[in-house]
């Protein structure tokens, strides 16, 4: 009959639902819209195919009620209904048969329709597990947490980095003369600011040859190269051509904005790039902030940890914007965990966003690890001492989380981290 042939493997989505409705038939009415069903029986929707195509429900687990709905427009040509609107964690599931090994396709069928249903009131994507054909389909991280580590020079402990400050207004020199600065304070890692990116005050090549002069001169000096992640955010063809550019002036990372260059553009570049891909989560908010619509991290970061990043921001503890620690140490640890058991494909979490000599002791007992990257700023850049003094009181205080000392211990023998307790409170 040409039908697929069914493999038994099966694509997974945990979903926090809220409906006014009943939930089972609401998780029915989402399976049928993700899959063979629409709102009204069509002909060729017989048994078979429904057993050979149709989405099902693998789990559900009823949770508490609200009174008035977490988002608009559900069902509202019905009352409100008496026992609230009722909440539950959703498994579903699709074969494989019907999505392909293919991240967009997973994306349009786990993510896709559901957010609008009026059966639904609230929504959100927690977690997608998906069969092995993905990931012999995608390579995943080339580099991760070894290579990483290799390229960096950095054997053990946090890599200790920083963002561009100003975000935006260096030119080429003005850059290229605060890299040498924090190269010769004996930075790990360096990243543009995601808002730099190839335009005429800081031109991308220019950029680039006026940075690596400086890098490479330390190298030659101290025998480590700084890593620096170049943002090469733009469309496809500008991306290879700035990766190619970072690669022949000696560079030993590339940076995207996942939600400007899209799921097919990280494909691509995961690729394409014989470089660590520093993978920046700008615009993360707008996915994740409502607690009834969206995604969650753990669900999010899967797809473009597949296609190719090797560190993912997780934001900072702390922090500057409104996530919260626990959510911060989840995304984390998700970074650090196997996708798969059989390859590994752990990634570098990247902390950032506010991050000082504060964070330091709070994120390491969280964690457990040192395998990340500790990006400060204003928490380097600002120090009273200059940046120099601020990489030395950061390496300091993670010398004394990881020891177990109290700051305060630790600074006695550290004037650069005896200066930042008095100014980061």
């Amino acid at each position: 009959m040409g039908a697929a042939v069914d493999t038994g493997e099966r694509v997974e989505a945990d979903y926090w639902l809220e409906t006014p409705g009943d939930p089972r038939r609401t998780a029915e009415a989402m399976a049928g819209e993700q899959s063979s069903g629409t709102f009204i029986a069509v002909p060729g929707e017989t048994p078979e195919l429904t057993a050979r195509a149709a989405a099902r429900i693998e789990r559900l687990e009823l949770l508490d009620a609200a009174e008035c709905p977490a988002l608009p427009g559900a069902r509202p040509d019905m009352p409100t209904p008496q026992e609230g609107y009722r909440r539950a964690h959703v498994t579903l599931s699709w074969p494989i048969g019907t999505i392909g090994a293919s991240l967009p396709n997973l994306v349009a069928t786990v993510a896709g329709n559901l957010f609008e249903l009026r059966q639904v009131s609230g929504l959100k994507l927690m977690d997608i597990r998906m069969p092995r054909a993905f990931a012999q389909a995608y390579a995943g991280p080339r580099f991760g947490i070894a290579g990483t580590r290799r390229l960096a020079g950095v054997a053990s402990g946090p890599l200790i980095g920083t963002i561009i400050k100003p975000s935006v207004g260096f030119g080429p020199q003005e850059t290229a003369a605060l890299v040498d600065t924090l190269c010769r304070a004996g930075i790990d890692f360096i990243k543009d600011d995601e808002l730099q990116s190839d335009g005429a005050l800081c031109p991308f090549e220019a950029r680039v040859d006026a940075v690596m002069r400086v890098v490479e001169a330390q190298a030659d000096r101290s025998g480590r190269k700084t890593m620096v992640a170049f943002n090469l955010t733009g469309d496809l063809d500008q991306m290879k051509r700035r990766h190619d550019h970072v690669l022949k002036a000696g560079g030993t990372c590339v940076m995207a904005s996942l939600n400007s260059v899209g799921l097919v553009g990280m494909i691509e570049l995961g690729r394409f790039s014989q470089l660590p891909i520093h993978a920046h989560r700008n615009g993360w908010g707008y996915l994740s902030r409502s607690l009834a619509l969206g995604w969650d991290y753990t669900a999010w970061h899967k797809l473009w940890r597949l296609a190719g990043a090797d560190h993912m921001h997780v934001n900072g503890l702390a922090n500057k914007f409104s996530e919260p620690d626990d959510s911060i140490i989840a995304s984390a640890k998700a970074c650090l965990a196997p996708l798969f058991p059989h390859r590994a494909d752990a990634i570098m979490p990247v902390f950032s966003s506010g991050q000082t000599i504060r964070q330091a002791e709070g994120t390491f007992r969280a964690l457990g690890t040192t395998d990340l990257i500790f990006a400060a700023g204003g928490g380097i850049l600002a120090h009273p001492d200059g940046p120099a003094a601020g990489v030395t009181a950061l390496r300091d205080a993670w010398a004394a989380a990881v020891e177990g000392i109290p700051l305060a211990d630790k600074a006695l023998a550290s004037p650069a981290l005896a200066a930042a307790l008095g100014h980061y409170a």
